[in-house]
């Protein structure tokens, strides 16, 4: 199974990049992490934000792939306790495609591309820069593929 976190956003700060990295390389061959990192719509003094999140969500769903299972990141979505991500997790690995998460952009993500998604999942009720995102996500999906090995990390 792939992890493709599919994220608004590019030219990250060198930590967001180290971090990530740092636990993308943690996972092991039968469930990698891998970023593809999706360019932000244009925005400026003179253009509306609609029109950048609809650049956002055209490069998004072109993104996924027909075979993944798609989860948008959203402040309106389930929060799960790092438990109830393993069990995500485990029952993602069980349905034996790969999954999409979605990372929108600083405006967030269309309906059209929210209702794409067959899962919506809140980090937290608090606001994350979407950098600091990557991150978060990455570490929690590597403590949940621990947590399902029955490796200490988790402790």
């Amino acid at each position: 199974m792939k992890l493709r976190l599919l994220a608004v956003g590019n030219k990250m700060p060198d930590w967001v990049t180290a971090g990530f990295h740092e636990y993308s390389r943690r996972m092991p061959a039968d469930c990698t992490l891998e970023l593809v990192e999706i360019s932000p719509g244009q925005r400026g003094k003179n253009t509306n934000k609609e029109k950048a999140m609809q650049q956002e969500a055209d490069a998004l769903l072109k993104a996924i792939r027909p075979q993944d299972h798609v989860v948008a990141l959203a402040v309106d979505g389930k929060p799960w306790s790092t438990e109830q991500l393993a069990g995500q997790l485990e029952n993602w690995r069980m349905q034996g495609g790969d999954v999409a998460l979605l990372i929108g952009g600083p405006d967030g993500m269309t309906a059209e591309v929210l209702n794409s998604a067959a899962q919506r999942w809140s980090l937290s009720a608090l606001t994350l820069p979407h950098p600091l995102v990557r991150v978060v996500l990455a570490e929690q999906l590597y403590r949940a593929w621990t947590i399902l090995q029955g490796h200490p990390y988790h402790k």
